[in-house]
């Protein structure tokens, strides 16, 4: 636990004197806010109710295995190294980042292997020993990659969309494009072999999304990829999170961990500070929500009139999946299982059909499953004792928004072992009886540790029609003074878009000087 001063009389001094900012919520989001506001002049306050900061990038550490909870690769180091640079800091000597090759393994039913690497030959010559005969679609698919990656990510993702303006200024693009085309479909028209259509289009899932109704402006994280590599923070992000704290606390900044914001506090139409569960109230010149956007809306605005993210609003809208996780160590297995790298995607006899029940059969929990399983400690040996190994296995699941939703108090184990004999069958022979330490996450431990409604783990579900404008705004359409940052708003979720939304988030909040001049 980091060292934190008395809360009641923290840098009361430099408050005087410089504009506030609290910040509600230490996830990547949250704690990049921070650093920008920081970096603005502002004084500035972040409060988590967890432990540690990092949110879902925080970890935990059980019998001397160190779990990274959420987030495992680092897909476009700069945007760290423009946050750090807009602090006056320089990000590589806060975070050693490792390079992946191979990205990934990705393990098929019928027992054949795809490696992704950042490499474009090598990756066309495994395209090729697939699918010889997809290898011109594949090139194509790689320039569609390319624009997408320009508009979506470097001209939508960095900067505002919070006025129709903006989007209509870009809807004859969207249309050239193809939006309205699925990640899948728009694979499924340049590769014909359904293994390497999946390969190319199960990345929305890393984010929320369902990859057969996504928007396919998403296929750009294969451009991506192989543009600026992917990177495993040592120390896992829960490193990056720490590295971020220790940047906030260098500029004055306070974090107060173990503290839960109850309601945003509004004033003539206008966010003026937060009340604390305690019952403390701090005051606020801005604040800044990392909660889920939907927490935000229907829990802390919950005694504000609200005109378009009502309660009834939030409810019809589409959820990303629940996540069922374990995380488990296992004693002496070092030297075991050579060919599970440190990401390997294990996937299940369905695609399509698997898909479509998480996403539109939430009440039924399938009896197969893919899973994306992680062994940071073949990379990172601190992740486990001496000799040992750190793993998770995550498996898509339906969140909770259903009537009946899945009884996780009664399936967690039996869903487990399940987990359990799908590896050792594909992938890890003897594993269970390696097993050391175990712990797990179902969608019921997102919404009771990050406040994730529905138990989603990626809050709204990046559908074209919940993406930029559409998307609850980085600036607060309900109240002045509020802003939002993190998976819920625009640009959406996974780690860059997350720190990008506080790199949008800065350029809509005025300069501390400004708010000081009055």
């Amino acid at each position: 636990m980091m060292t934190r001063v008395d809360p009641a009389l923290a840098d009361e001094a430099v408050r005087a004197k410089r504009p506030h900012a609290v910040v509600i919520g230490a996830g990547l989001g949250g704690l990049a806010a921070a650093m920008r506001l920081g970096a603005k002049g502002y004084s500035v306050t972040v409060i988590d109710k967890l432990d540690v900061p990092g949110g879902r990038g925080s970890a935990i550490w059980q019998d001397g295995h160190r779990f990274d909870l959420g987030p495992t690769i680092v897909t476009v180091p700069q945007v760290f190294r423009d946050l750090w640079s807009a602090c006056g800091r320089d990000f590589d000597k806060d975070v050693s980042l490792v390079p992946m090759d191979p990205f990934y393994e990705i393990v098929f039913p019928d027992g054949e292997r795809f490696r992704a690497r950042q490499d474009t030959e090598k990756m066309r010559a495994e395209v090729a020993r697939l699918s010889p005969g997809d290898l011109a679609g594949y090139d194509q698919f790689l320039k569609d990659s390319e624009k997408r990656y320009w508009f979506g990510f470097e001209g939508l993702g960095r900067r505002p969309m919070n006025e129709w303006k903006e989007l209509a200024k870009v809807l004859h693009i969207f249309g050239m494009l193809r939006a309205d085309r699925s990640v899948y479909a728009h694979a499924a028209s340049r590769v014909k072999d359904e293994r390497l259509r999946m390969a190319l289009s199960f990345h929305p899932l890393f984010i929320g999304g369902d990859p057969f109704n996504v928007t396919s402006m998403y296929i750009l994280v294969s451009h991506l990829e192989k543009e600026f590599g992917v990177h495993y923070a040592m120390g896992g992000v829960a490193a990056i999170a720490k590295a971020m704290a220790g940047v906030i606390e260098d500029q004055g900044g306070v974090l107060r961990m173990q503290t839960e914001v109850d309601e945003i506090l509004v004033t003539k139409h206008r966010a003026t500070g937060v009340k604390l569960a305690s019952g403390e109230v701090l005051k606020a010149d801005v604040v800044v929500s990392n909660a889920d956007s939907g927490f935000t809306y229907s829990h802390l605005l919950r005694n504000t009139r609200r005109w378009r993210w009502t309660d009834e609003s939030l409810a019809k809208k589409r959820w990303s999946m629940g996540l069922f996780v374990w995380y488990f160590g296992t004693k002496g297995t070092r030297g075991m299982w050579k060919d599970v790298g440190h990401h390997t995607v294990l996937n299940g006899p369905r695609y399509k059909g698997l898909v479509k029940d998480i996403f539109f059969k939430p009440e039924h929990l399938a009896d197969d499953m893919s899973l994306y399983i992680h062994r940071p400690s073949v990379t990172d040996p601190t992740a486990a004792p001496e000799g040992d190994d750190t793993f998770y296995a995550l498996s898509p699941v339906p969140n909770l928004h259903a009537d009946h939703p899945v009884d996780w108090t009664a399936n967690a184990e039996r869903y487990r072992k399940m987990v359990l004999n799908f590896m050792e069958e594909k992938l890890m022979p003897g594993l269970g009886q390696h097993v050391s330490t175990s712990l797990v996450f179902t969608p019921n431990s997102f919404q009771a540790r990050y406040l994730s409604p529905f138990g989603a783990g990626f809050s709204l579900e990046p559908r074209i029609f919940q993406s930029a404008n559409f998307r609850p705004h980085n600036i607060s359409e309900e109240v002045e003074g509020l802003y939002l940052v993190g998976a819920g708003t625009h640009p959406g979720a996974g780690l860059p878009s997350v720190v990008t939304s506080a790199e949008v988030m800065a350029k809509l909040v005025p300069d501390a000087d400004r708010v000081a001049a009055g």
